[in-house]
């Protein structure tokens, strides 16, 4: 009788290598990186370790170190000096992402791909994704106008990739059509179409010193997380509007999400490893609990095995610096 040993494909580290079915590359990834207007030297956030909010300057050099590491593409998010009511800064053309923009593709050109995030919540005194009605209710119709505004500053100060994450009804169609009337056809959109509502989100947070007023949530309009089929009619809706690509956001709490998203749609999809994943790593490797680099490795080749082709995360440099 045949014995059946599964193991002998497992018995050393070059056989392991050789049957391995899922890689994780450097070029699988995506930096998401702050800036800040304001300060003249780099601000870490506690709750992110080794994650700060960048001056220009130290942005540009954090970018152009990163293009040298393979790194191919990386995600800016703004932290304004000054918020109000209709998040303005977020399309003044010499808004901080919009300085930054063209002070990163002066410095890399075309040789990273360079994003951004498409919401107002960094940019609003309330926190929230949009216009606050007078039932404390975010208006989806008047905030379409604010994407299309910003979307429509980022594409003019150089971003190759505007990303929607405010989960606003129809703002994919509406920043699509505003590009291509102002001949922007080139600038492609990455969706935040299935964002659900998580607790996963306090280190972002912190990082964009983002507060929602008056103790409330997003709940009505980011998803439930006990919702499935509502993330793929999301996702069905975003491409029909004309995302390029279309995201999951968190990504290891929804690997379920991400599969099956992988599976139906013909479009790159990519998700989004959060930053309460990121520190939840960290807190339990410094107290000894768990081998950090080997669980970091670990998560992100789940969100791959899951059928991520794209996977932001703040683990970025440190892969990038692993596998030179």
């Amino acid at each position: 009788m045949t014995t059946i040993r599964p193991r002998r494909l497992r018995r050393t580290a070059a056989m392991r290598e050789l049957m391995s079915e899922t890689h994780v590359r450097v070029d699988d990834l995506i930096a998401p990186l702050f800036v800040r207007e304001g300060i003249d030297q780099p601000v870490p956030i506690d709750s992110l370790p080794g994650v700060v909010q960048h001056t220009r300057e130290s942005l540009r050099a954090e970018v152009s170190g990163l293009a040298q590491l393979g790194v191919k593409s990386v995600i800016l998010f703004g932290v304004p000096s000054e918020k109000d009511a209709v998040g303005s800064g977020a399309s003044d053309p010499n808004g901080i992402v919009q300085l930054a923009l063209g002070d990163l593709r002066a410095e890399v050109g075309d040789d990273v791909v360079v994003m951004t995030d498409l919401c107002v919540d960094e940019y609003t005194d309330h926190g929230h994704c949009g216009i606050v009605d007078e039932h404390g209710s975010v208006d989806n119709d008047a905030t379409l106008d604010l994407y299309v505004q910003a979307a429509l500053a980022q594409a003019r100060a150089g971003s190759q990739v505007v990303a929607p994450s405010g989960m606003m009804d129809g703002q994919v169609a509406a920043i699509r059509s505003a590009l291509d009337a102002e001949q922007f056809s080139e600038v492609a959109i990455l969706a935040y179409a299935a964002k659900y509502a998580s607790g996963l989100y306090g280190p972002f947070r912190d990082a964009v010193d983002v507060e929602i007023a008056d103790g409330g949530d997003r709940r009505g309009y980011q998803q439930d997380y006990r919702n499935v089929r509502e993330a793929q009619r999301e996702i069905d809706l975003d491409i029909a509007e004309g995302a390029d690509m279309v995201m999951v956001k968190p990504a290891l709490a929804y690997l379920d999400v991400i599969s099956e998203a992988a599976a139906r749609v013909d479009l790159p999809v990519a998700a989004y490893h959060v930053s309460g994943e990121y520190a939840m790593i960290h807190a339990a490797a410094q107290n000894g609990w768990i081998d950090g680099d080997a669980v970091a490795l670990e998560h992100l080749t789940a969100i791959k095995r899951a059928g991520a082709n794209i996977i932001l995360t703040y683990f970025t440099r440190w892969f990038a610096e692993q596998h030179q």
